[in-house]
Protein backbone atom coordinates (compact mmCIF):
# COMPACT_ATOMS: atom_id res chain seq x y z
CA UNK A 1 0.00 0.00 0.00
CA UNK A 2 1.68 3.45 -1.03
CA UNK A 3 2.22 6.06 2.03
CA UNK A 4 -0.24 8.74 0.86
CA UNK A 5 0.78 12.20 1.99
CA UNK A 6 -0.63 15.76 2.17
CA UNK A 7 1.32 19.02 2.53
CA UNK A 8 0.46 21.73 3.45
CA UNK A 9 2.06 26.27 3.54
CA UNK A 10 1.29 27.45 6.29
CA UNK A 11 4.12 29.85 6.93
CA UNK A 12 7.24 29.19 9.19
CA UNK A 13 6.23 30.28 12.58
CA UNK A 14 3.17 27.89 12.28
CA UNK A 15 4.82 24.78 10.57
CA UNK A 16 6.95 25.02 13.66
CA UNK A 17 4.05 25.38 16.13
CA UNK A 18 1.84 22.38 14.63
CA UNK A 19 5.55 20.47 14.13
CA UNK A 20 6.43 20.91 17.90
CA UNK A 21 3.45 22.67 20.05
CA UNK A 22 0.28 21.51 19.01
CA UNK A 23 -1.65 18.39 19.97
CA UNK A 24 -0.95 16.49 17.75
CA UNK A 25 2.91 16.92 18.06
CA UNK A 26 3.05 15.25 21.24
CA UNK A 27 1.63 12.17 19.68
CA UNK A 28 3.98 9.20 18.60
CA UNK A 29 5.91 10.42 15.58
CA UNK A 30 3.77 8.48 12.83
CA UNK A 31 0.98 10.35 14.26
CA UNK A 32 2.62 13.72 13.71
CA UNK A 33 2.72 16.72 11.31
CA UNK A 34 6.47 17.37 9.95
CA UNK A 35 7.68 20.71 9.41
CA UNK A 36 9.70 20.27 5.92
CA UNK A 37 10.91 24.06 5.99
CA UNK A 38 10.11 26.75 4.30
CA UNK A 39 6.49 27.24 6.23
CA UNK A 40 5.42 23.63 4.63
CA UNK A 41 4.27 20.92 6.59
CA UNK A 42 3.28 16.85 5.94
CA UNK A 43 1.23 15.18 7.46
CA UNK A 44 1.29 11.53 6.99
CA UNK A 45 -2.13 9.43 6.63
CA UNK A 46 -2.08 9.04 10.47
CA UNK A 47 -1.09 12.44 11.28
CA UNK A 48 -4.34 13.54 9.17
CA UNK A 49 -6.10 10.83 11.16
CA UNK A 50 -4.77 12.23 14.13
CA UNK A 51 -5.28 15.85 13.57
CA UNK A 52 -8.88 15.18 12.61
CA UNK A 53 -9.81 14.01 15.86
CA UNK A 54 -9.13 17.85 17.03
CA UNK A 55 -12.07 19.84 18.29
CA UNK A 56 -13.01 23.60 16.70
CA UNK A 57 -11.61 25.22 19.02
CA UNK A 58 -8.04 24.16 18.41
CA UNK A 59 -5.42 25.16 16.81
CA UNK A 60 -4.56 22.39 13.88
CA UNK A 61 -8.32 21.21 14.09
CA UNK A 62 -8.94 19.96 10.13
CA UNK A 63 -11.98 20.29 7.90
CA UNK A 64 -12.91 18.44 5.15
CA UNK A 65 -15.84 19.91 2.84
CA UNK A 66 -16.92 21.51 -0.25
CA UNK A 67 -14.21 23.97 -0.11
CA UNK A 68 -11.47 21.53 0.44
CA UNK A 69 -9.20 19.95 2.90
CA UNK A 70 -8.27 22.62 5.33
CA UNK A 71 -6.13 23.31 8.55
CA UNK A 72 -6.85 25.87 10.69
CA UNK A 73 -4.97 28.36 12.62
CA UNK A 74 -6.57 30.59 14.27
CA UNK A 75 -8.88 32.37 11.90
CA UNK A 76 -7.01 31.23 8.94
CA UNK A 77 -7.45 28.38 6.73
CA UNK A 78 -4.59 26.88 4.93
CA UNK A 79 -5.38 24.09 2.16
CA UNK A 80 -3.74 20.85 2.00
CA UNK A 81 -2.81 19.35 -1.04
CA UNK A 82 -2.10 15.57 -2.09
CA UNK A 83 1.73 15.22 -2.13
Amino acid sequence: MRDEAWVVEVGRTNAAWLATESRTARLAREYRPVDLGDGRVRYSARALGAARELGEEEDGFLTDDADGLRVWIGDDAYELERE
